[in-house]
């Protein structure tokens, strides 16, 4: 029965290889392998197909446009430029509380003799 059902699936395999695109199947099919999530990987096969039919782009194709676009870069130097404020602020936070504790401590000194 086994022997049956192998020979049954490489001839359908040979007979329909070129009834659909094979590779569009092949990262979800990695994803149920690895992860075992069915829902993940049809989620991730139908919403590369949404995109293909809304750009007529592969997903791949859609990001390497978008990433080499001047909304992008302008985007990338707003969050370098925030990250950087960010930074600044934690540093003027730290200064504050070593003052802080600075003062504290003087006062415990000042408050013990």
């Amino acid at each position: 029965m086994n022997l049956k059902k192998i020979i049954f699936l490489i001839l359908g395999l040979f007979f329909l290889n070129s009834c659909m695109d094979a590779t569009a199947f092949l990262g979800p099919a990695i994803t149920v392998g690895t992860s075992g999530n069915v829902y993940q990987a049809g989620l991730s096969y139908g919403s590369n197909q949404l995109v293909k039919e809304t750009t007529g782009k592969s997903t791949f194709e859609h990001m390497s446009e978008f990433i080499d676009s001047k909304k992008f870069k302008d985007t990338k130097k707003k969050i370098i430029n925030s990250k950087n404020k960010l930074e600044e602020s934690f540093e003027n936070v730290e200064k504050k509380s070593m003052n802080f504790y600075t003062s504290v401590k003087s006062l415990y000194l000042q408050g013990k003799n």
